[in-house]
């Protein structure tokens, strides 16, 4: 298991690019397999789709669309206290997500002049939800709630069915929750093709999002530009800063709630404290053994984490603003001082009782998130992923005859005599 190392400038810095190799590896086998899929079903539709839903999931299913009846049946199986925690969870997502929605505006100026912005929710949109061993019912509620309060006119969800070639249960009440509107299933990157061509059955979206292994993630990146995407993810990532307050206990804990997810994932501790990053790597040692995912988190943590003992805090701001990791937990004796010097971070979590799987399920600000140091311009998922906004502009002609020198102008300089013109040619008596 990792041991704690002091930070030195140098040191720092091929920690970062370290990860940022990580997270920048390609298999030039996966992306011709893609292309592959990609094209053969642009060409071949619902066959195509089925024929890979064969040969990757073992069966298909009877019917590829699940109706709202059938899902009903399914999500009345679930656990109860899980159908309890979906509702609860649903609720403070759109109770987060409603504070983000924006509103058309118009501007109206005293020579008549008329602008504004018209912002409306996309036609349709695609939502990826990997199924099977790795279903995340989380993922339907944290990308289809948003793309609801964005008011867009269809959701379309797409899941791998199960080795019997049946939906999860948990996904279809999810979906309910979310208030989804189609469902097939179907996965992998023939299903990606498949929202962004449409197919005999499936409707061409719009734009697509959710997360999916490196075929989806693959496919998603080839098909950006037929249709929109959410971002390109890579393997998950936890920055925790902790000052000599810290529960070690609880550091460990949350640093292996990330490593869990994949052997590619990182995390990373940084503290001023030799002290803290001790008792940390001890608790590492003993929490690990009753986990579930020991193998991959021994895997994670030997590779991408690490136990950095800063000169001060300062500096570890510093480091976690270069790292610009996809979740930021802040375990300080006085965490809020922290929000406006750590600039570059998919998601903050401030204080000891403010651990990131609070965020993943619960709390309510979205989990899709930036990686790979991408939080330095890339945004959560939000309502604003659904939208699309346009602008308007009147001008009576008592206006433009005011604005029309400065029009001509700025076009000649631009050498663009056209433009000039479809100005000049309004009004003929300047000529």
């Amino acid at each position: 298991m990792i041991q704690p190392v002091k930070v030195g400038g140098a040191f720092g810095e091929d920690v970062i690019r370290q990860l940022r190799e990580r997270s920048g590896e390609k298999d030039q086998r996966v992306e011709a397999a893609v292309a592959e899929i990609v094209e053969n079903v642009r060409t071949g539709g619902d066959r195509a789709v089925r024929e890979y839903t064969v040969k990757f999931d073992g069966k298909a299913p009877e019917k590829t669309e699940i109706s709202k009846e059938e899902m009903q049946e399914l999500a009345a199986q679930c656990d109860p206290e899980f159908l309890d925690a979906l509702q609860k969870a649903a609720a403070n997502i759109r109770d987060f997500h409603a504070r983000q929605k924006q509103q058309s505006w118009l501007e109206t100026r005293a020579d008549g002049v008329m602008m504004g912005q018209r912002v409306r929710g996309l036609h349709r949109v695609g939502i990826y939800v990997p199924g099977g061993t790795a279903a995340y019912p989380s993922s339907v509620l944290m990308n289809a709630i948003p793309a609801k309060i964005a008011e867009v006119g269809e959701i379309i969800m797409v899941t791998p069915p199960a080795k019997d070639g049946r939906p999860n249960p948990d996904i279809m009440a999810a979906a309910l929750t979310a208030g989804v509107d189609r469902v097939f299933l179907m996965g992998g990157a023939q299903a990606v093709a498949a929202l962004a061509y449409g197919t005999e059955t499936v409707p061409k979206v719009d734009k697509i999002v959710g997360p999916g292994n490196i075929f989806v993630a693959t496919a998603k990146k080839r098909l950006y530009g037929v249709v929109d995407i959410d971002m390109i993810a890579g393997p998950s990532e936890i920055l925790i800063l902790a000052d000599k307050t810290a529960n070690p206990a609880f550091l460990a804990a949350d640093l292996m709630s990330q490593a869990e997810h994949d052997r590619l994932a990182s995390a990373i501790l940084l503290t001023d404290s030799m002290e803290i990053a001790q008792q940390t790597a001890a608790e590492l040692e003993k929490q690990v053994q009753a986990l579930s995912r020991r193998e991959i988190i021994e895997k994670s943590l030997e590779d991408y984490g690490a136990l950095l003992v800063c000169g001060s805090m300062e500096e570890a701001v510093r480091f976690a603003n270069d790292l610009a990791p996809e979740h930021l937990e802040v375990c300080c004796a006085n965490p809020t001082e922290y929000i406006g010097r750590v600039d570059n971070a998919g998601s903050v979590f401030l204080g000891n009782y403010s651990p990131e799987p609070l965020g993943d399920y619960f709390a309510g600000p979205n989990h899709v998130l930036p990686t790979s140091g991408t939080a330095r311009f890339f945004s959560p998922l939000s309502v604003d992923s659904f939208v699309k906004k346009s602008s308007f502009i009147y001008y009576t002609e008592p206006a433009l005859r005011e604005a029309r020198g400065d029009i001509v102008t700025l076009a000649q300089a631009e050498g663009l005599t056209a433009h000039a013109n479809s100005i000049k040619v309004r009004f003929p008596s300047d000529v």
